[in-house]
């Protein structure tokens, strides 16, 4: 295992930002960590940084202990979401900097850094100021400074979140191209969940200070553990009720029995997404609800809707296009989904 972490305990003050947080990182891998606002996630990539301390628990990097070496000692390096840029030095004189502050001499040095100037596609900017650069081009020469000393581990906070939508997408594709190409394992931290989902081998997401499930994209997105995991990511369907005995789920807000693979008993709340159901006219049984229309928004390839069911319940649902025009609102709708479409969570 390239980083191990075990019981990682991190306060401020009377807040615990980190909380006896285990979690493993394979060579080579791309991690992101996901959550809310105060969820911990950029206080742990700083406590693997080393610019913060940890209270407790410990931090292995190929099996060597780092917990108490600071940070220009550690076998990584880490890019700021501010990008962080020394105004006063060119281009290629950001990137040199912790080459130079290692002694390295100025012929390797100058090799290095068109060699990484390259990679980032910025070949000839060497000799440019920063305060001529686009946002996107600070961006690069902050991920080239960072790559410069081919850590075997890269952590990025935020690194797309300055970018604007276009240009975000795109260079989340190059970053996951420049991450296979360097073979250093990244960790990336990011409140962006489609950004998650595209660019990591496995996501981790965070709730107050704790892991609450890691796993690959799709089986995360697909089978969340948890409330809160279901409802982060993805916005799922949480609906509330009971197991009836007999392999069902029971839930009176959407007056509808759902068939959960899962024994009775185990579970007070299943997560359904959006995606997942159909208007399906004339469906009846288990795995159907009637509800009426109350709001719909036109997402491009699909419409999102907003059905009220009998009982309370405000289902979210997306209507392909392929399936025809939306019902308008005020429709009274029949849905329908698949058993497999039910995801029992723990809490």
């Amino acid at each position: 295992m390239l980083l191990s972490i075990r019981g990682l305990t991190r306060r401020f003050g009377d807040t615990i930002a980190l909380a006896g947080l285990d979690l493993d990182v394979a060579p080579g891998e791309f991690l992101t960590l996901l959550g809310g606002s105060g969820s911990g996630k950029s206080t742990l990539l700083r406590v693997i940084a080393g610019f913060e301390a940890a209270d407790s628990g410990t931090l292995l990097f190929e099996g060597r202990e780092i917990t108490g070496v600071p940070p220009h000692a550690r076998p990584l390096n880490m890019m700021f979401q501010s990008y962080a840029l020394f105004p006063h030095l060119s281009v290629g004189g950001n990137v040199a900097y912790g080459l130079k502050r290692d002694g390295m001499g100025r012929a390797e040095r100058d090799r290095r850094v068109d060699e990484v100037l390259a990679l980032v596609g910025l070949q000839g900017f060497g000799k440019r100021g920063v305060h001529r650069l686009s946002g996107g081009q600070k961006q690069r020469v902050a991920l080239a400074r960072a790559l410069v000393k081919r850590p075997r581990l890269l952590l990025l906070d935020e690194p797309l979140g300055a970018l604007d939508a276009n240009l975000r997408e795109r260079t989340g594709f190059e970053l996951r191209a420049l991450q296979r190409e360097t073979g250093a394992a990244f960790i990336m931290v990011t409140h962006d969940q489609n950004e998650a989902l595209a660019l990591a081998d496995r996501v981790a997401v965070l709730e107050h200070g704790r892991l609450v499930q890691d796993g690959p994209p799709r089986q995360v997105y697909d089978r969340p553990a948890t409330r809160f995991v279901a409802g982060f990511l993805g916005a799922a369907n949480v609906l509330e009720g009971r197991a009836d005995g007999a392999g069902g789920f029971s839930c009176s807000t959407l007056g509808a029995t759902l068939r959960p693979l899962t024994p009775p008993g185990e579970s007070t709340a299943c997560a359904l997404r959006a995606e997942r159901i159909a208007v399906r006219p004339g469906a009846s049984g288990p795995n159907t609800a009637e509800g009426v229309v109350e709001e719909l928004a036109f997402r491009g390839d699909d419409t999102l809707l907003l059905v009220r069911a009998p009982g309370g319940a405000l289902l979210r649902v997306g209507h392909a296009e392929e399936d025809g025009a939306p019902p308008p609102r005020g429709t009274r709708v029949t849905l329908a989904w698949e058993a497999a479409s039910v995801v029992p969570l723990a809490g």
